[in-house]
């Protein structure tokens, strides 16, 4: 009589099936309000700018009209129609914002695994460069680097990349850390799986839930710093339309003509709680389902 020895997995298979942990994520009303707050402003920031009913760049009234007379919105300081340069204003925030967050969580990601699951010399000089990153100030650097560069798009996404890499970093270290400890990490170290494997199938789907919350916080960061930017001068600049160039523009005459302010700022916080949303509502999704 012949004995087998069945070898045990290293991790149980996840026999959940896919399509309900899609169907329960767009079924979260808190997912679905993300989803059509994000759509909605990205689908204005995109194809707004043909729906304006004037030029987002040549004046057409006296400065800071008020709502009227064809105005919606009333006019700026420079008396531009405020609704045709919201609908047109949004486009560099639309694909530099998201793609800031995906990287800098993509690499933040990368870097604090790589952290957690080797320890040692490793983990210390990387957490350390992290260290000297998150000591310089995101917008000072900016600053610093558009000042002798140019506000070029793809050096904006790259300093917001820079600057939200170790945050991400730091906070996936730290989820990474226990699973690395855990049981079936170290039966697969023992009998010889690669490292990137492992990480890869045995690390990463045990830790969705914080790289989700991680991709909203990232994506309301990316907002922030790239609005900031534009508002001191320092990313689109006129007079291409842009949110946060809006705001910085018509400052001063918030209490004459509130709209010229008050609109690119809606469009800005709309566009950032909704990425928020989704990601917050998936993390508590996921939560729930591996819970069961």
């Amino acid at each position: 009589m012949t004995q087998q020895n069945d070898v045990l997995p290293a991790s149980a298979p996840d026999s959940r099936p896919r399509s309900r942990v899609l169907a329960r994520f767009l079924a979260s009303n808190q997912v679905r309000w993300g989803i059509g707050l994000v759509v909605l402003t990205t689908l204005l920031a995109c194809f707004g700018g043909l729906l304006a009913p004037y030029s987002p760049t040549d004046p057409i009234t006296t400065p800071y009209a008020p709502p009227g007379g064809g105005l919606l919105l009333g006019s700026d300081q420079l008396g531009r129609d405020v609704l045709s340069r919201v609908l047109a204003g949004g486009v560099s925030l639309a694909w530099m914002a998201p793609l800031s967050a995906v990287l800098s969580v993509a690499v933040g990601a990368a870097v604090g695994l790589a952290a957690a699951f080797t320890g040692g010399w490793t983990e210390t000089i990387l957490m350390r460069a992290m260290d000297v990153l998150l000591a310089f100030p995101g917008i000072l650097m900016a600053l610093m680097f558009v000042s002798v560069f140019g506000p070029s798009p793809w050096l904006l996404v790259t300093l917001v990349v820079l600057a939200l890499i170790p945050g991400v970093a730091r906070v996936i270290r730290g989820a990474a850390r226990p699973i690395c400890d855990r049981e079936f990490v170290l039966w697969a170290r023992s009998v010889g799986i690669p490292g990137r494997r492992m990480i890869v199938r045995e690390v990463l789907p045990n830790i969705t839930s914080p790289l989700l919350v991680e991709l909203g916080v990232r994506l309301m960061w990316a907002v922030g710093i790239l609005a900031s930017i534009s508002f001191i001068g320092y990313g689109i600049q006129p007079p291409t339309p842009d949110w946060g160039l809006m705001v910085s523009e018509n400052r001063t005459g918030l209490a004459t003509q509130p709209w010229a302010v008050l609109a690119p700022i809606v469009m800005i916080v709309l566009f950032t709680v909704g990425g928020n949303l989704i990601a917050e509502g998936g993390a508590r999704v996921i939560a729930r389902t591996e819970g069961k």
